[in-house]
């Protein structure tokens, strides 16, 4: 029995009756996952084996081209994509990830037992050739590598000083923007957001106390150039102004 992972960004319920139009046991496949989410299905593949993955494309394109795009950089697992337009574009990225199957809406039971059996007559001869075509996790294969957390972090850094976005972050490391978020949330317990003010917050405390940089200096060397925002972010972090925080240091000196 091969198994297989249901992948859908944002459309529940057409998952729930995908999961019943087929007769998925008779033809031989087991559905062993369902993820609603990138970051769920990135963490279904870390700890599972595979034999198919299906993606509904209605909910998200980008994030389903995304996970086409993580999957084929590790594995030949057959892919079949469902719903979404039929759209030229669509199609020829889809063909760009050599997934076994496109289906745009409306997806009927036909098609989709088609493209099943299909799938399940490569699956089949990859077996007779010994001719691996699944996807098996392995502790290389788990996002983030190596830890994309620390390399964010790295980055943040180092760049401090400057304008910094995690989209921006993202397309300079070629990962999606919403999943890195996710990761960034659940591993730091945290929003990116919230580290990279509590990074711009610290730095200029221990400026403060340290150094004899005047107030705007600091700003400057922290990545704000307005300081109405700095002076604002700061009393709101610390309870009192960068004056008074300064003041209060030079008094316990």
């Amino acid at each position: 029995m091969y198994k297989v992972m249901l992948v859908d960004f944002d459309s529940p319920s057409s998952m729930e009756m995908l999961q019943h139009k087929p007769e998925w046991n008779r033809i031989g496949f087991e559905l062993d996952a369902y993820a609603n989410s990138l970051a769920d299905a990135v963490e279904f593949l870390d700890r599972n084996p595979f034999s198919l993955i299906l993606i509904g494309m209605n909910g998200s394109h980008n994030d389903a081209l995304y996970l086409c795009d993580y999957i084929r950089q590790k594995s030949r697992v057959p892919i079949v994509l469902i719903g979404g337009s039929n759209d030229f574009q669509l199609a020829r990225k889809a063909l760009y990830y050599q997934v076994s199957d496109y289906l745009p809406d409306p997806v009927s039971s036909i098609e989709l037992t088609s493209s099943l059996l299909a799938v399940k007559g490569e699956l089949d001869c990859a077996i007779d050739k010994n001719k691996a075509l699944s996807w098996t996790p392995s502790e290389k294969d788990s996002l983030p590598q190596p830890n994309i957390i620390e390399k964010i972090k790295e980055y943040v850094d180092e760049a401090l000083h400057q304008n910094i976005t995690l989209k921006q972050i993202s397309n300079n490391l070629h990962f999606n923007c919403s999943y890195l978020g996710q990761k960034f949330k659940f591993q730091e317990n945290m929003t990116f957001n919230e580290y990279l003010l509590q990074q711009r917050m610290e730095k200029a405390k221990l400026l403060l106390e340290n150094t004899d940089m005047k107030v705007y200096e600091i700003a400057n060397e922290i990545g704000y150039t307005e300081m109405d925002w700095f002076y604002k972010k700061f009393k709101s972090y610390t309870g009192v102004s960068a004056n008074e925080y300064r003041k209060m240091f030079s008094k316990t000196a």
